[in-house]
């Protein structure tokens, strides 16, 4: 068996202030993006969203990936919690979900600095590239550097934003001139499309909370973490909803906020432009640089380890476990920032629709992993250890994971017809290159082939058939759930809307994109069942035995970590 180089990383030891920050700066980093909530829902339906959402959404989502980080604080975060509760098999998919919407969409965050930055000087092709690259090398090397050095940098950063957004809001409220919810809804879209249209958007604005959980392993006192995120939470979300309330008020001009410049649009910087003077929109957009420039520094980190761990499983190329001499994943940092000089200069609009639904099942699989964790260690004696529990017992257990996985769906379902059509290239990729992976890098086999063996037919996992007919139809499932539900949200405008978006191509014919996706659901439930059937009766008996002893593998991880195994060891004293 290979050493594991998860072993080796480098600890740091970071602050409670800097580790808000890190959360910050991967959720939030600035109001940027709500300025299209405001256009296309309405400025009382945006405010009232910002408001709804961290009770419905974050505090759910804080809470479970707090204690899943409590109890498992190991190196990958989502991606150890989905292998070490349901198996190989959705662990890697978990992964890999996180993974990509990381390294698809670096290279967007690389074109915004260089955006903001036109705006201060004028640019040719030539050198908004080069602005490009320069941001991925020093942001590179910041996180060559170690996870200390980019704690230092991303406070700094957050007091920068936070800074900025409390200026807004001073002079905002300081210069109310109209209501900042009238209107409440956009009288063109209606109230419910109003509502749908705002729901993808704040969503996105709140989501990122399980991102510090990937670095983990590279902490002196992961414990930190679930502490931090609780604490961030109001953070986040009154640099939200204070800003944007103050600046409707003083501004107004609901329908032209956008977060482009010009042609009458306006947005946050013209609150201080109007009423402080040009030079402090100048800094407000250097501002805006920052803020970009922050989240891309954080999601290196973020993004890198994602495919470092699943190396270090054997369920990736070996190269990306590589660790320099100081125990930094420098590997797998090069070719993330290789991998976004390269994709920064094409268009990323399909790929980003590709990552926009993954992202979302990535939180609904969290939910099933706090569920699952649940059973294997009772709470009582999580708490005697000084664990990270969320609230409320089976009741609070019970209500996040439904509002996570209810929010969850609204989402997947309401973002458009051609984003879940897409999505399901990504549900595919990652079925096809699981096995592939499986099949080149053999996975746990190689670290315990009694635990965790082969099938000698399939040479896939025991167990992988039931899993991957698990996953087949219950993405069949939402699928023709999607067809059923977006048809009938979007057939009064669907037809001639998504011919004009797209005028030729599978996503300009919005029933031919219904038919399929309810015609590949239905094809996926059917094979879905089929070989789950088929898992059971011939992985099924083995897979039993099993199970016992890969209990003993999960607590041993748990006693590494902690110590102890919650109601299996006698508990030591409370930290």
């Amino acid at each position: 068996m290979d050493s594991k180089s998860t072993e080796s990383l480098k600890k740091s030891k970071l602050s409670l202030i800097g580790v808000i920050a890190l959360i910050f700066s991967f959720v939030a980093a600035g109001c940027f993006g709500i300025e299209e909530a405001i256009a296309a829902a309405g400025p009382g339906v945006t405010i009232m969203m910002l408001i709804i959402f961290p009770f419905v959404w974050s505090f759910p989502l804080c809470e479970m990936v707090g204690e899943l980080g409590s109890l498992f604080p190991a190196e990958g975060g989502v991606y150890a919690w989905g292998r070490e509760t349901f198996g190989e098999f959705w662990g890697w998919q978990v992964g890999l979900w996180s993974a990509l919407t990381t390294w698809l969409c670096q290279a967007e965050y690389c074109a915004l600095v260089a955006g903001y930055a036109a705006k201060l000087f004028d640019m040719s092709d030539a050198v908004a590239f080069a602005v490009k690259i320069g941001v991925v090398v020093i942001f590179t090397i910041v996180n060559i550097v170690g996870l200390d050095w980019m704690e230092r940098l991303e406070t700094f950063f957050t007091v920068l934003v936070v800074a900025a957004f409390a200026a807004v809001a001073i002079v905002g409220f300081m210069n109310w001139n109209v209501s900042p919810i009238t209107p409440f809804f956009n009288p063109e879209e209606g109230l419910t499309h109003s509502i749908g249209e705002s729901i993808a958007i704040i969503v996105w604005m709140y989501m990122g909370y399980e991102c510090m959980s990937n670095m983990a392993q590279e902490m002196e006192n992961p414990q930190l973490i679930p502490k931090a995120m609780r604490l961030s939470q109001p953070i986040i979300a009154l640099s939200y909803i204070l800003p944007t309330l103050a600046a409707l008020a003083a501004i107004g001009s609901w329908d032209a906020w956008s977060t482009e410049q010009g042609g009458g649009a306006v947005g946050y910087a013209d609150v201080l432009i109007q009423n402080v003077g040009n030079w402090a929109g100048v800094m407000f957009v250097i501002v805006a640089i920052i803020s970009n420039c922050s989240i891309f520094c954080s999601y290196i980190a973020h993004g890198s380890r994602a495919f470092f761990v699943m190396a270090d499983d054997h369920m990736f190329p070996p190269i990306m476990k590589k660790l320099d001499k100081r125990g930094i994943p420098t590997v797998s940092i090069i070719l993330l920032a290789i991998f976004t000089i390269i994709t920064c200069q094409f268009d990323f609009t399909t790929l980003v629709m590709v990552t926009n639904p993954i992202q979302i099942y990535l939180y609904v699989m969290i939910a099933a992993c706090i569920l699952k964790a649940r059973k294997l260690y009772p709470v009582e004696e999580r708490k005697k250890m000084g664990l990270t529990v969320m609230p409320g017992g089976n009741f609070g257990l019970y209500l996040c994971s439904a509002l996570v996985i209810l929010v969850s769906l609204v989402i997947i379902y309401v973002n458009g017809t051609e984003y879940f059509t897409v999505g399901f290239v990504a549900i595919f990729g990652g079925l096809l290159a699981y096995m592939v992976c499986k099949w080149v890098y053999k996975g746990r086999v190689l670290d315990d082939p009694e635990v965790y063996p082969l099938n000698p037919k399939t040479k896939l996992d025991l167990g992988d058939l039931i899993h991957i007919g698990d996953y087949c139809w219950l993405f069949g499932l939402l699928s023709i759930g999607g067809a059923i539900f977006l048809y009938f949200y979007e057939r009064e405008y669907g037809v001639e809307y998504y011919l004009e978006e797209y005028e030729s191509g599978l996503f300009s014919n919005f029933y031919g994109m219904i038919f399929l996706c309810a015609g590949l659901g239905a094809a996926l439930l059917i094979g879905g069942l089929i070989l789950r059937k088929i898992g059971q009766k011939t992985e099924g008996p083995e897979l039993a035995k099993l199970e016992t002893v890969r209990k003993e593998r999960l607590d041993d991880i748990i006693r590494e970590f902690h110590g102890a195994v919650p109601g299996v060891d006698t508990l030591p004293e409370k930290r």
